[in-house]
């Protein structure tokens, strides 16, 4: 068991560490607790909330901080009341690193397995405080240190490359899609093909769904699309017609775009009566706003979802293990932090990058 792990990793100190100015340094993690599990980190992916954080773009960040909530590696040390992890497991952390039943909390979104609902306590794996008083901080790092309720055991068969991104970027899409009903005899939309985007097409196929529509606004990404399992690509810059040629043909819509721009009351209208609009994307750029009409007349459904329990993620990691699931990831060295965010939020990324420490 590994006790003096040094926790040092990529830490932001202002909003320009967005642009690729994140510094090396040592940080201190929370206070040990029983409940903890500290990871030897081997991958971390990065997410666009990353990018979002280090800017201060939903608010501001409690610099100094360390981003990433993709992590895999080694547990090196072990709480004495944790039974489901063990030193040596490979093991890996997502988006949220706490809630209330962290403190024996029996609210009723934790005790029906939503605990990243919890209106009690919710901390991030990152730029969050624990019920303990310390400062979350996230993957891109030596080391994690986080309360093993929220940290998972990689199933065998998935690589710690693949099962890094899936942590956040593929239950936010796998978690709606699994809730809403995706599946045989539906036909699903997943509005932009990038990050989340990608593994929404992967796992709308993975679930079963007769016919899986990739849309987005330019078409350089319709050969990519068809390759992961899209069974049609609209590009809606480009197809002229696209919104009278696809009208109510959808039953669910999973919208992964980050931007309050985006045509939604055209996105909506491409639902069958009692279809579904989930809103995963959160944009910086002000609220989403649809005319009232569209959901009216049409009969349909606008909703949101956030992440997904613990429950879910494990049952995800061990669905894309049993069908093989290969998101498109690029593994870039952990030294390369800062270029890599950078090359992500200029969109050179196809379709995940992955931080992987040498050592």
């Amino acid at each position: 068991m590994i006790t003096d792990s040094k926790f040092e990793g990529w830490v932001g100190l202002d909003a320009s560490s967005a642009e690729g100015k994140m510094q090396w340094q040592e940080f201190e993690p929370k206070p040990w607790e029983e409940t903890d599990v500290d990871i030897k980190i081997s991958h971390c992916g990065i997410c666009g909330s990353d990018l979002h954080t280090l800017r201060s773009g939903w608010g501001p960040t409690q610099y100094p901080c360390c981003v990433g909530h993709e992590i895999v590696g080694t547990a090196v040390r072990v709480g004495s009341q944790v039974n489901h992890i063990k030193v040596g497991d490979r093991v890996g952390v997502g988006a949220q690193g706490e809630s209330c039943l962290s403190r024996n909390g029996d609210c009723e979104d934790c005790a029906s397995n939503n605990e990243q609902h919890c209106t009690r306590h919710f901390a991030g794996t990152y730029n969050g405080v624990f019920m303990n008083g310390g400062k979350s901080y996230g993957g891109y790092a030596l080391f994690n240190r986080s309360p093993a309720h929220f940290a998972f055991k990689i199933p065998d068969g998935l690589s710690s490359a693949a099962a890094a991104p899936m942590l956040c970027g593929g239950v936010t899409v796998y978690n709606p899609l699994r809730h809403y009903g995706c599946g045989p005899g539906k036909t699903v939309g997943i509005i932009g093909v990038g990050g989340l985007g990608h593994f929404g097409i992967l796992f709308a196929k993975a679930l079963g769904a007769d016919k899986v529509v990739a849309i987005s606004r330019k078409a350089n990404k319709r050969e990519d699309a068809l390759k992961m399992g899209a069974d049609k690509y609209i590009a809606t810059a480009e197809d002229k017609d696209w919104v009278s040629e696809n009208r109510r043909t959808l039953d669910l819509i999973v919208c992964t775009v980050s931007s309050s721009k985006m045509p939604i009351s055209d996105y909506v209208s491409l639902l069958k009566r009692d279809g579904t609009f989930i809103q995963v994307g959160n944009p910086e750029d002000g609220s989403l706003t649809i005319p009232a009409p569209i959901l009216i007349m049409n009969g349909v459904k606008l909703g949101g979802s956030l992440i997904g329990s613990p429950e879910v993620i494990r049952e995800m990691l061990q669905l894309a293990a049993d069908k093989k699931i290969q998101p498109w990831i690029e593994e870039r060295p952990m030294k390369e932090a800062n270029k890599a965010i950078v090359d992500m939020e200029e969109g050179v990324a196809r379709y995940r990058y992955v931080l992987v420490n040498e050592n």
